[in-house]
């Protein structure tokens, strides 16, 4: 359980934009819950930022919605389904955050991407979703997306906002120290160190997301946001701003 069952299906938050709930996924020992983005492009194709576990009766749900053509890897730990979705749409080319590659190969996981992200919105998507690279972390390259039709931001980890209640009792302490237990989840701190020095570079970035004037705010982990997306982005980076 991870407090956001129904798991493992689309669910519609607005036109052509979807989210996928995923059970939870260890790292260092905690389980973090999942979620994964989905948006049909104005070609038909679609689009699956952050891939989560994939089952038959999801795979079936998500080919519905149209052609997979795109799968998105958007950090250095948000791989580990990309390989189980290309095995199920073979024709989607897949695209990932710098250090991604390195990162997958250097812990035996045998993926293969077409393309690394870049600091601008890729061919396919460009006029529909924004996209940039958020710089100035020694580790922590992530890659930030907004949708502009539905007004969406879509981040991984740069906010994480798990809901206590819905956590081990155990975790509950982790997340408050580390900062991100809703409902003032923020950047976790260990990655907020890795910007140290370059804080003017994450300043710049959250600006940009604020001047996208997003409405709302998928997150990968815990609550996200369905509304007051500038003012949530003004909270969460008040330490930058």
């Amino acid at each position: 359980m991870t407090g956001y069952e129904p798991l493992n299906t689309l669910k519609s938050i607005a036109p052509d934009i979807w989210v996928i709930d995923g059970p939870a996924i260890r790292f260092y020992g905690m389980p973090f819950s999942t979620r994964a983005t989905v948006i049909r492009l104005d070609s038909g194709e679609i689009w699956v930022h952050s891939p989560t576990f994939l089952t038959d009766a999801l795979r079936a749900e998500v080919a519905a919605l149209g052609p997979v053509a795109h799968l998105v890897a958007p950090n250095w730990i948000h791989y580990a389904y990309v390989n189980d979705w290309q095995l199920a749409f073979p024709q989607a080319v897949s695209w990932a955050a710098p250090g991604v590659a390195a990162r997958a190969k250097s812990h035996g996981m045998q993926v293969v991407f077409d393309h690394e992200l870049g600091p601008v919105a890729e061919a396919p998507w460009q006029g529909q979703i924004d996209q940039m690279i958020v710089e100035g972390s020694k580790v922590h390259r992530e890659a930030v997306f907004c949708h502009a039709p539905s007004k969406t931001l879509i981040l991984t980890d740069l906010i994480e906002n798990f809901e206590p209640g819905k956590m081990p009792w155990w975790m509950r302490l982790v997340v408050r120290l580390t900062g991100i237990a809703d409902p003032d989840g923020q950047m976790p701190r260990d990655m907020r160190a890795t910007f140290r020095g370059h804080s003017d570079l994450l300043r710049a970035a959250v600006l940009r997301m604020i001047d996208w004037a997003p409405e709302r705010i998928i997150l990968a982990h815990g609550r996200w946001y369905q509304t007051g997306a500038v003012d949530e982005l003004k909270r969460a980076f008040r330490f930058v701003l």
